[in-house]
């Protein structure tokens, strides 16, 4: 039995799909503030619980046999981090400490938790692998930095998963890692584009659906123990680029607003994913296909 926290939101709902295509049997721990019940699979067992209730979360160890957590539930958004500095801690800490205690009690195999590329920082080189400093420059990537260490101190077995922009269907169009879905949103309405500074920062964007058949993949590995590891596609493009992609794929032509920059914001983020390739061996979707994909899916709806 695998527990997903954050099962019902847009990059745990892709895990959990691939999980349960794959035999394997799940809980869904969600309170429904970002995720959507129509994101669950039904073969699901869903609980509606917020992960800072510790009592309440006990009941799902009492109660099932699990063996492995994937803990996806988080505050996302750096720049609701930077305005509301305590939400972001209880929602990024205190939640996460909850589940190492609860895994040490319950003898739970393997913790595996996302976390992100924003607890490197402003990088001092390009790309950035797992020895480079961590730096962050947000209360967000503080608060997943923090989350990192007391995993690190907690003497249970873990991978941390340090993710590069996520991006793909059902994604809601709210935090920096949205920004493709942003885009979409604006293109899809009809709307002007607003861009955060110049439109020169570069990112490092993977498909949601590549990081759910890794962490599917990473449950199977039992080589991969006590590891912090990035999750990227290694390419890097600008919000601009981002911009004349969509406009290309939609055939839209939408007027494009520079705005201030964001405090809080990284100019340029790109991860370094040797260490995954060494570990699993997969085909990553490239960023044209997965746009298409995404806009295919967002239309399905």
């Amino acid at each position: 039995m695998i527990l997903v926290t954050g099962g019902a939101g847009f990059i745990g709902s892709h895990i959990v799909d691939e999980l349960i295509n794959n035999s394997y049997n799940v809980i869904v721990a969600d309170n429904l503030s970002t995720g959507r019940m129509e994101n669950i699979n039904n073969s699901a067992i869903f609980y509606n619980i917020d992960i800072k209730d510790k009592t309440r979360l006990e009941t799902l160890f009492i109660n099932n046999k699990i063996k492995y957590i994937i803990h996806l539930a988080a505050q996302a958004s750096v720049g609701y981090s930077m305005k509301y500095p305590i939400c972001d801690a209880n929602e990024n800490i205190i939640s996460s400490l909850n589940l190492i205690e609860l895994a040490k009690k319950y003898n739970i195999k393997k913790l595996i938790v996302s976390s992100t590329a924003a607890v490197y920082g402003e990088p001092q080189y390009l790309p950035i692998d797992e020895n480079h400093n961590a730096n962050p420059s947000s209360y967000y990537g503080l608060s997943k930095l923090t989350m990192e260490k007391y995993i690190e101190l907690s003497n249970i077995d873990y991978i941390i998963f340090r993710f590069s922009n996520v991006y793909g269907p059902r994604q809601i169009p709210e935090g920096e890692a949205g920004v493709v879905s942003i885009f979409m949103d604006y293109f899809i309405n009809n709307n002007e584009i607003n861009i955060f500074g110049d439109g020169n920062q570069t990112r490092d964007f993977i498909y949601v659906k590549d990081i759910a058949k890794i962490l599917f993949l990473c449950i199977k590995n039992d080589n991969m123990t006590k590891e912090i590891i990035n999750i990227s596609s290694n390419v890097s493009i600008s919000i601009n680029e981002l911009y004349e992609k969509l406009k290309h794929i939609t055939k839209k032509d939408l007027k494009v607003n520079y705005l201030e920059e964001r405090r809080g914001d990284i100019k340029h983020s790109l991860l370094n994913n040797s260490k995954l390739i060494n570990y699993i061996d997969i085909k990553l979707t490239n960023i044209n296909a997965g746009l298409e994909k995404t806009i295919k899916e967002i239309k399905c709806r």
